[in-house]
């Protein structure tokens, strides 16, 4: 019997001018000539359920979405109530990995049932997905990255201007408030935001682009949020007063607290990630500590609301710009604390009259950045007195009531601002002049932040709900 398809050997063309192995259909059929689809030289491992805590759904308050993506739409589906917009193609294509696909373990037949009997008993509510999805959304959070890996043991050179836009992520529904890399650097490739929308995601923004899951636990905007020392577990803070610790892996709440008023800022102590400060629309900033459940340190002033927390080097003292704006302009505008004692070790700290909405700490020197609503930042010391720099002052953004972030380069050379026109703007920290200033394409630009090994990488945010990263 004839074959319905016949396939050539040959690398050359066919004699009709065809390309090689192109199938031919048999004359006396008019069957249309079978498509194979390609095989992929990388497949998922099986499904843990112990690492994905059991279920796809954690808890009534708080829960950890993995999406799910369609190979032929591009089009990332949510498994919740919250309407998400379609995700974008990066603007260009990471180059090949250097090293070979993953080979997929042997797995015996009795073992696949148990699992399989395990994934059936899941909440028959929850979303369908495949276990090679489930599988591969976990592994995709914590591995090391194919572009980043080469670089993790080189030393960091000097930071550089980007000059492109790579991936452009769309799916907040809410201005971004904040965006941060991941602090611990085999993991870097992993990158946080916070939205008004009332989420909070964790994107690949290094090979992909793509969103790996998404926090779920506010029901109102979310204002502040941040990795601990660690990497694996979220701090949150919102309008809704809650504030939240959730495990990034397995989506579990480890901690959860309602404060008295809505937060606007929470902090890690920098040696200690079972501490943390929250500020916000309160006169009162609070200490919690994790492993108490309670709050330990009360820290009173005689304002209407904190915008921004800063922890001095070895969280011995911290700072907090407050809504303080009188005749007396040197008063309240930035309080230093002492941690332990509560005490307020300063409030003459800056002797102009306008509010700061962010603070920054120079990574090297002891010297931290205060962006202005006078449409400039200044550079203060971080010992006391806390004498403002006079000589240095870097100007030539817009900040106009827009919690407008900034933040020094990993290696200290480079103050990088948003600004209300949309503008990404670069200063020279030495010379207080303007690098570069990369226009506006819309809304206002919130925060912009450098990766912390790949020295030319950026993360802006925009009220829009737009995330950028350039390189």
């Amino acid at each position: 019997m004839n074959s319905l398809v016949d396939y050539e050997d040959s690398d050359s063309e066919t004699e009709d001018g065809g390309r090689p192995n192109t199938p031919k259909v048999c004359e006396a059929c008019p069957m249309p000539p079978v498509q194979l689809q390609p095989r992929s030289d990388v497949a998922s491992p099986p499904l843990n359920l112990d690492t994905l805590g059991g279920s796809p759904s954690f808890g009534r308050d708080i829960s950890l979405k993995y999406p799910t993506y369609n190979a032929h739409s591009n089009t990332t589906y949510k498994g919740h109530n919250s309407a998400m917009k379609a995700s974008v193609l990066p603007a260009q294509k990471r180059p090949p990995p250097l090293s070979g696909g993953v080979v997929k373990p042997y797995v015996p037949k009795r073992l696949r049932q148990q699992q399989s009997n395990m994934a059936a008993e899941v909440d028959i509510d929850a979303p369908v997905r495949s276990d090679d999805e489930m599988s591969q959304s976990v592994r995709n959070l914590y591995r090391v990255s194919e572009y980043l890996g080469p670089h993790l043991h080189m030393k960091y050179g000097s930071s550089g201007i980007p000059k492109r836009v790579i991936f452009q992520m769309r799916e907040h529904t809410g201005a971004v408030n904040r965006v941060q890399w991941c602090p611990v650097k085999q993991y870097s490739h992993l990158l946080l935001s916070a939205s008004m929308d009332g989420t909070c995601k964790v994107w690949d923004a290094v090979d992909s682009g793509k969103s790996l899951c998404t926090l779920l636990c506010h029901r109102a905007a979310v204002r502040d949020a941040q990795w601990s020392l660690c990497g694996r577990k979220i701090l949150t803070g919102g309008f809704d007063t809650f504030l939240h610790l959730t495990d990034v892996e397995t989506g579990k709440d480890l901690f959860t607290a309602k404060n008295e008023c809505k937060i606007s800022a929470v902090r890690f102590h920098p040696l200690d990630q079972n501490t943390f400060i929250c500020g916000g629309f309160s006169p009162v900033i609070s200490a919690y500590d994790i492993r108490m459940g309670k709050v330990i340190h009360v820290y009173r002033a005689a304002v209407q609301q904190h915008f921004d927390l800063l922890f001095l080097a070895e969280g011995r003292e911290f700072l907090s710009t407050t809504d303080c704006v009188s005749r007396d302009s040197a008063d309240r505008t930035i309080i230093a604390w002492d941690f332990a004692t509560t005490a307020k070790v300063s409030n003459q700290i800056f002797h102009e009259r306008y509010t700061c909405p962010s603070l920054a700490l120079h990574p090297k020197e002891s010297v931290f950045a205060a962006q202005t609503n006078g449409n400039y930042i200044a550079i203060f010391s971080t010992q006391r007195p806390y004498k403002i720099n006079k000589k240095r002052r870097f100007e030539g953004h817009k900040v106009e009531g827009f919690a407008v972030g900034c933040e020094f380069s990993p290696d200290g050379t480079i103050i990088v601002s948003g600004s209300s026109e949309g503008n990404v703007v670069f200063y020279n920290y030495h010379t207080s002049k303007i690098i570069r200033s990369i226009p506006s394409q819309g809304s206002a630009c919130i925060g912009a932040t450098y990766h912390s090994v790949l020295p030319s990488l950026l993360a802006t945010c925009y009220w829009d709900g737009e995330i950028r990263v350039w390189e």
